[in-house]
């Protein structure tokens, strides 16, 4: 596989490479400076990848702004991706999915990211106190006004898509072209209904995560120290491996890490390609914070898993494992508020 071998977007006819370029750690979230971050999106355009994703979120608008930074000359050459939902300052108003929101957001991320149009607005995380009927008129009025080229989804549920899709049609309003979510050896739940559901309806699909934020780089092994983690603060106890239900995501992790050794490749060959094999994954996204980072993934991304080794990932982790519901990205509501299952007394 080469970074060359460019993949059609599902429907768009839009043509993107087979890495994404994550831009989630440029700035404060990833400790690196924009300097650092301006070079290495550079570097990543250089080597080939032409489509750059980001959020308003990232860093609170830091990350946007080192990508515009980055992109001064070359935002022809880019296929320019952006995200709302998230808070992005202390005001309580400034996030959520309502069209007041997604008009005030747009042009905030447009001004950061320096530029008139986005290729690809996405909808960060699905909000259920919003009609998606409002949440997706408000996109549809941006394509129509020429702000946005496409729009798509992040961690939608395999019924939120589906009922995003219904609500476009019967509103003639433009489909969401995308969905977005986490995919890798450790992170399976997708096969089961999401990636069906996104050939069904010809959505192109952007994954993250390939290495499992981090479980898949090698420093997870039965019988190690427990690895530092700069994400460990943000979700508390995902990363703890003495928890119970991490057990079994440990074991796998450390089974994946000695397949690779057996096949001569490193960890990072192995997931990412796992993740580049899928029939219906467009894009992975990648998240370097340094140079040797982009440069593994780059080498990674050449890499052809055979079907033997698919075959013995699939025995290590069968299709379709979740080892812990908030791998899927986010926790539906229906799961985390106890209020939403009970009635009142």
């Amino acid at each position: 596989m080469s970074l060359s071998d460019l993949r059609t977007l599902g429907r768009t006819g839009v043509r993107i490479s087979p890495l994404v370029l994550g831009a989630m750690n440029f700035g404060a979230r990833g400790k690196t400076t924009h300097e650092e971050s301006i070079a290495l999106i550079h570097r990543a355009l250089d080597a080939g990848i032409n489509i750059v994703d980001t959020a308003d979120t990232y860093s609170r608008g830091e990350s946007e702004i080192i990508v515009g930074k980055a992109l001064a000359g070359r935002r022809d050459e880019v296929i320019l991706a952006s995200k709302f939902h998230g808070a992005v300052d202390d005001d309580l108003t400034h996030r959520g999915n309502s069209r007041r929101w997604i008009a005030r957001a747009v042009e905030d991320s447009l001004r950061r990211l320096d530029t008139d149009h986005l290729d690809l607005y996405q909808v960060h995380r699905p909000e259920s106190v919003t009609a998606i009927d409002e949440t997706l008129g408000a996109l549809d009025d941006l394509v129509r006004a020429g702000k946005i080229r496409y729009y798509g989804t992040s961690v939608f549920s395999p019924g939120e898509l589906i009922e995003s899709q219904w609500v476009a049609d019967r509103r003639k309003l433009n489909r969401p072209a995308t969905e977005q979510v986490p995919y890798s050896p450790l992170v399976r739940g997708i096969e089961r209904e999401t990636l069906p559901i996104a050939r069904k309806y010809g959505l192109g699909v952007l994954t993250f995560g390939p290495l499992a934020a981090g479980w898949l780089s090698g420093k997870y092994r039965l019988g190690a120290d427990q690895p530092e983690s700069f994400r460990a603060d943000l979700i508390p106890g995902r990363f703890d491996i003495s928890a119970p239900a991490n057990t079994a995501k440990l074991a796998a992790a450390d089974a994946l890490a000695v397949l690779a050794e057996e096949a001569g490749l490193s960890l990072i060959d192995l997931s990412l390609g796992f993740a580049l094999s899928h029939r219906d994954v467009t894009g992975v996204i990648i998240g370097p914070r340094t140079e040797a980072h982009l440069d593994a993934y780059l080498r990674a991304s050449s890499v052809a898993l055979t079907s033997d080794i698919l075959d013995r990932i699939d025995d290590i982790v069968p299709p379709g494992t979740l080892f812990s519901e908030r791998d899927s990205g986010a926790i539906p509501l229906a799961l985390a508020d106890p209020t939403v299952r009970r009635r009142a007394a």
